[in-house]
Order: C-alpha cells, then sequence, then structure tokens
C-alpha cells in the first residue's frame, strides 16, 4: 500500500514540476518535423494587403512538393487578375497568363526573405527569434515573431495562430507603428496533395492557369501618370510620347538631388506564350507582382507596363515613389 502511494505521489509530483506541459519549443519541434516528413502539402487562403487607404484582397493557392518545388497562385479578388509564382528546377518564374507571358528569374525565391503564404517561411522566423512571445488558450496557439522583408523594411513582426491539432490558421504582419499590413487567413490544408509529375512545369502550370480575367488592353496611353511622390530637390524636366509597333510609351525624366526615370507603356497579350528573362527578385507590389532590382521596379498593371529606374534612389525610395503612382491621372 505504502508503494502504491509512493508512485502515485510521484506522478503529481512530475504533473506539478511541469516536465510533462506541452510548450512552444516542443510546438515548433513538431510543426519543423511535420514538414520535414511530409512529402508535398496544399493550402488555400484569403489574402488582404493594405496600402495607406486602399484593400488589397487576393485568394491565394499554395503547393509545395519535396525538393524545391513550389507554386503559388494569387488572384485579385477585385479583377480576377492572376499570377502566379512557380519554382521548379529550372528557374523561378512569374506567369501572367492574362497576357500569355511568364517572366523568367534566376532568384533565391522563396528564401531570401519572409512569405506570408509558405509554410517552412512562416516556422522559420518563428524558430529563429529567440524573443519571440507565446500564448496557448483552449482553442490555438499564437506566436509573435520578427520577420525579415528586406525589400518592405516597415515590416516589422507577425502574429502566427495555429489550432490545437496544429493547423494553421492566420497569419498576420504589422508595421513598426503595430499595424497589420497583410493578413493571411487560411482556410484548407492538404498534408496529401497528390500533384502529377507534370504539375509545376511551366508549361502545364501556364494551362491550367484559370482565365477568367477580363483584361482591356489599349495601343494608346491617353493619360499620362505621374508620381503623387518626388524626393525633395527633384522635378519632371521631360516627357517624351513615342510610337511602339503594337503601342505607345512614355518616358518621363525627373532631375535634381534624386533623379529617376518613369516609363509607361501598353501591352497586349502575346499571339504565342513568352518567357521574359528579368533581372531582379519577384515582389508583391498593390495589386500586381512586379520585378525589384537594386536600382530598379516594374510591373504591368491594367494593361500597362511601368518600369521605374534610377542610380540614387535605394530601394525603399523606389517602392515609395511606385506606391504613389495613382490609377487615376495626377497634375504634375
Amino acid at each position: 500500500m505504502k508503494k502504491i502511494c509512493l508512485i502515485v505521489a510521484l506522478f503529481f509530483l512530475f504533473c506539478l514540476t511541469g516536465c510533462g506541459k506541452y510548450g512552444e519549443e516542443d510546438i515548433i519541434k513538431d510543426l519543423k518535423n511535420k514538414i520535414k516528413n511530409t512529402n508535398a502539402y496544399y493550402l488555400e487562403g484569403k489574402l488582404e494587403i493594405v496600402n495607406n487607404d486602399d484593400i488589397y484582397n487576393y485568394t491565394v493557392k499554395t503547393s509545395y512538393k519535396k525538393d524545391d518545388y513550389y507554386k503559388v497562385s494569387l488572384k485579385n479578388d477585385a479583377n480576377n487578375h492572376e499570377q502566379i509564382i512557380l519554382k521548379n528546377d529550372t528557374a523561378v518564374y512569374v506567369l501572367t497568363p492574362s497576357l500569355n507571358k511568364s517572366f523568367k528569374f534566376q532568384s533565391d525565391w522563396p528564401y531570401n526573405n519572409s512569405q506570408i503564404y509558405l509554410l517552412e517561411s512562416i516556422i522559420d522566423d518563428l524558430e529563429n527569434d529567440q524573443d519571440r512571445t507565446f500564448k496557448a488558450n483552449e482553442k490555438s496557439y499564437v506566436f509573435t515573431s520578427t520577420v525579415n522583408y528586406p525589400n518592405n523594411r516597415k515590416l516589422k513582426k507577425q502574429e502566427v495562430t495555429f489550432d490545437k491539432e496544429l493547423n494553421l490558421k492566420t497569419v498576420r504582419v504589422f508595421d513598426d507603428n503595430d499595424i497589420p499590413e497583410m493578413t493571411m487567413t487560411f482556410s484548407k490544408i492538404d498534408w496529401k496533395p497528390n500533384f502529377k509529375t507534370e504539375y509545376f512545369s511551366l508549361e502545364e502550370s501556364m494551362k491550367s492557369a484559370s482565365l477568367t480575367e477580363e483584361i482591356e488592353t489599349t495601343s494608346v496611353i491617353e493619360d499620362i501618370i505621374y508620381p503623387l511622390v518626388i524626393p525633395e530637390g527633384t522635378k519632371l524636366t521631360s516627357e517624351e510620347k513615342v510610337t511602339k509597333v503594337d503601342g505607345e510609351r512614355v518616358i518621363l525624366t525627373f532631375e535634381g538631388e534624386k533623379p529617376f526615370l518613369l516609363v509607361e507603356e501598353t501591352v497586349s497579350k502575346e499571339d504565342e506564350f513568352t518567357i521574359v528573362p528579368t533581372y531582379g527578385e519577384p515582389f508583391q507590389f498593390m495589386d500586381t507582382i512586379g520585378a525589384l532590382a537594386d536600382n530598379s521596379l516594374s510591373w504591368v498593371v491594367n494593361g500597362m507596363e511601368y518600369y521605374l529606374v534610377s542610380d540614387v534612389l535605394n530601394q525603399d525610395e523606389l517602392i515609395e515613389v511606385a506606391e504613389s503612382i495613382s490609377v487615376l491621372p495626377t497634375m504634375k
């Protein structure tokens, strides 16, 4: 009898000391093992991006297969504009089905910065932040950690919520004023998807992309669009419109303390599928995916292509100028 009492006492002592408690280190370890031991996963959800007074909503579908294969579809809910970021064993591509075109990058994506729609990236950020915070309640586990967005330095931290089965539910990314700039809400997680061999090929990805977007193309630039943000000591000095074979191009030259060049030109759907070698990194830019390099930023939206370049402006300044280019014509 005494022996039984001793065993019971030791059991309760074990529980009270917390030796069997399931904590944040265990959760991160289990999440890492879950990804390490899976051959593939598939996610669906909604992404909200806030830019000043504008809000952009996307339907996101993420596919992953072991051996470094990724496919992320982002469809703008407002206009059905879909782009696909694809990584396979040849390169990184940004597919734009509405233009029958793909931009090809020699890039480290998705490993060069945080990614709000990739499990590995989210969990790596949690693991790498030794000052992260952790809370548990009856229904969920909530982590807060720093993030790594070198191309958008105002993004500072993320709040990540898992349910008690360790399914990812939400990720919110905040700026330095604790204002949420991006929110990803996951609605589906499949740990055993059956991807066909050609699923991550460029040709199959373009073929299977939905083409519900009604893109309006034009060969004429009726309204020139000017940036609302221009660096101090810099001003517009020349404006030139030239005719292309299939449209028009406008070249705006800004000179002064921080000079830059802004090119706007019409685009149209290619008759044959076209691959465009592109310098820089894929960059989520407002309502499209552009290409960001050390001294340039380019993107396509609403049937127009924009190219911003400067030997003086840094990436933060390039983005600030580009984000100020309104969808409506403004005064110079």
